[in-house]
């Protein structure tokens, strides 16, 4: 299988591009590349094969030799979830985009122990995890917003498919249908508290669901929560 890397500007076949200095140093320095190596470049328009035409140790052209992969619809499943701290937020960046989600957005609850989140370092994760996972389109990842925030500005078109711990109700095929997209909120270490859990439901839009009889950590509950959605979609 080619090397895959995420190139953000316009792609046009048999044009040439100069790659950035970390692509450079990847395919220099790590996967010791020749010219006329081949490799892949993709973005939300398609995927290309592409040709190393110059190459030294600061400096390597490529050119696009065609499309062999076309652009497919974005994902309209998302996540809403609580900072936690660094190792396990690594993880959710990986996993969410990994099963496909197409927005992640970070909220800070009442018990949320991290209050903010390395968006430049966020996007890398989910660039990385894009490449590796044969996917186009990286996940939108929002700025940090409070749930009070969140809850305020939530587009009732869409679904609110809320992971909480006192739900007994299972998610069923007919919660996902007749939605814009369909929102997943993931509680931070410790859950919502009373007020909070109150204000989620009152959200027409929401619908709780039982994930567990356990207490899953926050990247658990993710990957559980979006394998689920994704796994009742493919009956839809």
């Amino acid at each position: 299988m080619n090397i895959r890397l995420y190139h953000p500007d316009s792609i046009l076949e048999n044009n040439t591009s100069l790659l950035s200095k970390e692509h450079t140093h990847y395919i220099v320095n790590v996967m010791r590349l020749k010219r006329g190596s081949n490799l892949n470049f993709f973005n939300k328009n398609g995927e290309w094969k592409s040709e190393i035409i110059f190459l030294n140790k600061d400096r390597v052209e490529v050119r696009f030799l065609e499309k062999i992969k076309e652009a497919k619809n974005l994902s309209r499943t998302e996540i809403a979830i609580c900072l936690v701290k660094k190792n396990p937020m690594d993880t959710i960046l990986q996993k969410a985009t990994e099963l496909g989600v197409g927005k992640i957005i970070p909220i800070v609850s009442e018990r949320t122990e991290v209050k903010e989140l390395n968006i430049d370092r966020a996007k890398k994760i989910v660039i990385e995890a894009t490449e590796q996972s044969n996917q186009l389109i990286p996940p939108e990842i929002t700025k940090v917003i409070k749930l009070k925030d969140f809850l305020k500005t939530f587009d009732e078109t869409s679904k609110l498919l809320f992971a909480d711990v006192n739900s007994k109700d299972i998610l069923k095929i007919d919660d996902l249908k007749n939605s814009k997209s369909l929102c997943i909120l993931i509680g931070p270490e410790g859950d919502f508290s009373p007020v909070e859990r109150e204000s989620i439901l009152k959200n027409r839009a929401v619908k709780p669901f039982t994930l567990s009889r356990n207490i899953l950590r926050s990247d658990t509950a993710v990957i559980s929560a979006i394998s689920l959605v994704n796994f009742i979609n493919n009956f839809n």
